[in-house]
Order: C-alpha cells, then structure tokens, then sequence
C-alpha cells in the first residue's frame, strides 16, 4: 500500500521564500483543538498531546480501508480578544499582547477523503481505548483561506515580529487589509530544534482596500 506524503502532496501549501509573497490557498480538512495560553505553557503541550492521538487513530481508521497517509506538519491559528486589547498591527502584536492572552485552534491537516464521521470515530476511540476524556475536545475542521501572503521565517519565534513587519509593509504597499486570522506552519520540531534553526511558515489572508483596488 502507498502512503500519501501530505507534505510532498500538497507542496504549495508547505512551502515558503524567505520574502513576502502571495499565494492562494485551497479548502483543508483538519482535526483540530481550540485553547488559550502561553504556548510554552503545560495547556498547551497538552492540546498537542490531546491532537496526535487522534490524528494517527484517523490514519488507522483509513489505512484500515486502503489509504494510508503520513501525520504531517503541526500548525496554528492565532488570534486575541480585541475588544481588550485594541488593535495593534501583526507585527506589534506579539509584543503588545501578553502569551498568555493568546487563544489558538491547533491543526493537523488530513487528505480530503478524511471526514467529520471519521475524526468523531476516531476520537471515541482515543477516549476509550487511551482513556483520554479531554480528546473529546478535538474536532474535524474545514477551512478555505484563499489569498494570503506567506514568508518563511528562519528562527526563534521570538524575533517573529521582524518577518510580520516585512509581510505587513508588503501589504500594506499593495493595498492589502488582513483578512482572517495569524497562521503558523511549524516546519521544525521546535521541542528539538534548536531557536536559531527554526521554521516556520507565517501566513495571513488579505483582501484588498476599496479605495486602493478604485
């Protein structure tokens, strides 16, 4: 039986320059896992250890039926309550907004023939045969991101803000507005990665200003 490599198959998705560019995005399925936190905090080492089970319980469930797949990258979306915190640009963010204010949905991404019927079985059997309860907090996730602008940024997490103020300026020239939410693609293991060697996709959906597109 051949395994699907999801990285290889969906190339496009899990690749980026080290520039500010524009891409557009299809429809992915995911099983997924919403939380708030310090990303470096137990909650959400937790959520992680809550998704894969669940993840390789769903490559089970289809290798048993003759498609196999490999577990890819994991990624996040991130967002903040801005009613709380104003409205700072993408790249004043992750200064202004404490880590511990950050609320995620966690995603692995699945092949289009992974269903919700499927995620929802496969979690009933985490529950039961790993006695994990809290894995009923994982959930299928579809979404359609369509235009965004991407960079791959090589390094700590920390110095994110230098790639999203090249992204920002990149957009804001072009007219561009975000329009959806921060997403992060983790190339690296960063439980094994040294910080100066990490990678990571940035990602933000845009759509262009009414009075720059006029």
């Amino acid at each position: 039986m051949e395994k699907l490599d999801l990285v290889k198959f969906y190339k496009k998705y899990y690749s980026a320059k080290t520039a500010p560019e524009i891409v557009d995005i299809e429809t992915a399925r995911y099983v997924s896992i919403l939380g708030k936190g310090d990303p470096s905090g137990e909650a959400f080492s937790a959520d992680i250890q809550l998704l894969y089970p669940v993840a390789y319980s769903v490559k089970a469930l289809c290798k048993a039926a003759g498609h196999d797949f490999g577990v890819p990258k994991l990624e996040g979306l991130w967002w903040f309550d801005e009613q709380q915190f104003g409205a700072p640009s993408m790249a004043e963010a992750p200064q202004k907004v404490p880590r511990s204010a950050w609320e995620y949905r966690l995603l692995l991404r699945m092949p289009n023939f992974v269903d919700e019927k499927m995620v929802a079985s496969a979690v009933a059997s985490v529950v039961s045969k790993k006695k994990m309860p809290d894995a009923r907090r994982v959930q299928f996730f579809e979404m359609t991101e369509g235009t965004c602008v991407q960079m791959l940024h090589v390094g700590p997490f920390s110095d994110e803000s230098v790639s999203l103020q090249k992204m920002l300026d990149f957009m804001q020239g072009q007219g561009m507005v975000k329009n959806g939410l921060h997403h992060e693609i983790y190339l690296s293991d960063f439980r094994k990665t040294a910080p100066e060697d990490l990678k990571t996709i940035l990602r933000e959906p845009f759509k262009i200003t009414p009075s720059f597109a006029e």
